[in-house]
C-alpha cells in the first residue's frame, strides 16, 4: 500500500504528515472512517477538487477503505504549531468557541464532538490538530457556502452556518496554534455525548 499511495505523497507528504502547502492537510492518524468518507465524497463529487476527483473517479469502495486504513495507521511527528498572527482578543474568542461554544447563538463547542484533546473520535470524527489556519478557514467556509457537504444530517454545515466570518478566523487561529497532543489516540466510539445528530457519525 505504501507504494500504491505514492501519488498522494507530493501533496500530503510521504507519510501523510502534510506539506508546506497550507491547503493540503495532514492525513496520518485520522480515523479510518473519516478518511474513507472523504475519499468517497471526492470520488462521488460531493467534495470538489479536480485532482482528487480525477484520481479517485474509478476506485471501488473496498480499495478506498484500504487507503483510509493505511493512512489512519501512520503516526509521523506533527509539524510545529503556527505562531498566532491575530490579536489576543481574537485568539481568546477562538479558544472560547472551541472549548465552550456559544450557547446564545446555538453554536456547540468543537470539543463536544472532536473530543477535549481535539484528536477526534472513532469511527469518523477527525482530529483538528496539525492543520493550518488557512485550511481550517477554507473548510469552514466550504461548509458555510455549501461547497463541502457530508451525509445528512450534515452537522458541520449546520454548525458552520452559525459562525460569523470573525468566528471562523478566531477558531482557525486558535486550533492552528495548538501543540501536538501527547496522546494522539481517538476517543472511543460513542464515548462523547454529541450535541447534535450527525450523518457521518451514526449512533
Amino acid at each position: 500500500m505504501a507504494a500504491r499511495v505514492l501519488a498522494c505523497a507530493s501533496c500530503h507528504g510521504a507519510e501523510g504528515e502534510g506539506t508546506s502547502d497550507v491547503y493540503f492537510p495532514r492525513l496520518a492518524g485520522k480515523p479510518a472512517g473519516y478518511l474513507y468518507n472523504q475519499l468517497v465524497a471526492f470520488r462521488d463529487g460531493r467534495r470538489k477538487y479536480p485532482p482528487m476527483n480525477y484520481l479517485l473517479e474509478f476506485l471501488p469502495d473496498a480499495y478506498l477503505k484500504e487507503i483510509a486504513t493505511y493512512f489512519a495507521s501512520l503516526r509521523p511527528p506533527f509539524a510545529a504549531p503556527a505562531i498566532p498572527t491575530v490579536s489576543g482578543e481574537i485568539l481568546a474568542r477562538g479558544e472560547s468557541l472551541v472549548k465552550n461554544g456559544d450557547p446564545q447563538h446555538g453554536i456547540p463547542a468543537c470539543s463536544g464532538c472532536h473530543n477535549p484533546g481535539f484528536t477526534g473520535m472513532e469511527p469518523a470524527i477527525p482530529g483538528l490538530l496539525g492543520l493550518r489556519a488557512s485550511y481550517i478557514s477554507a473548510q469552514l467556509g466550504g461548509w458555510r457556502y455549501g461547497t463541502r457537504t457530508a451525509a445528512a444530517p450534515d452537522c458541520m454545515q449546520i454548525v458552520a452556518s452559525l459562525l460569523t466570518e470573525d468566528d471562523v478566523k478566531a477558531v482557525a487561529a486558535y486550533l492552528s496554534s495548538r501543540s501536538a497532543p501527547t496522546d494522539p489516540s481517538f476517543a472511543p466510539r460513542g464515548s462523547l455525548p454529541m450535541p447534535l445528530a450527525c450523518g457521518s457519525e451514526p449512533n
